[in-house]
């Protein structure tokens, strides 16, 4: 059996668990922006721009979530509860 293979198979395990990671990360960022985004809502500051912000970078998100980008979902959703906490405070 050639060599370089073997070399090659902790490589591609390692690029499994790394996706893995990523996607639980994102999935649980884009959880807790929802609600989140829910209580900013419930709170009457849906209104805000920043709110509006969030709202479009948590749909950005979730897209890159579908076709597996799961490091710029998490940046993405990262950034939407920055701009909930904004909305909260009014601005």
């Amino acid at each position: 059996m050639n060599k370089k293979i073997f070399f090659l198979i902790p490589l591609l395990l390692a690029g499994c668990s790394a996706t893995q990671g990523g996607r639980a990360s994102c999935a649980s960022e884009l959880d807790s922006a929802w609600q989140e985004l829910d209580l900013a809502k419930a709170e009457g500051f849906a209104g805000t721009v920043s709110y509006t912000k969030a709202v479009g970078l948590l749909s950005l998100a979730k897209g890159q979530q579908t076709i597996e980008r799961y490091d710029s979902c998490l940046e993405k959703a990262q950034r939407a509860r920055f701009y909930i906490a904004q909305s909260r405070q009014g601005q």
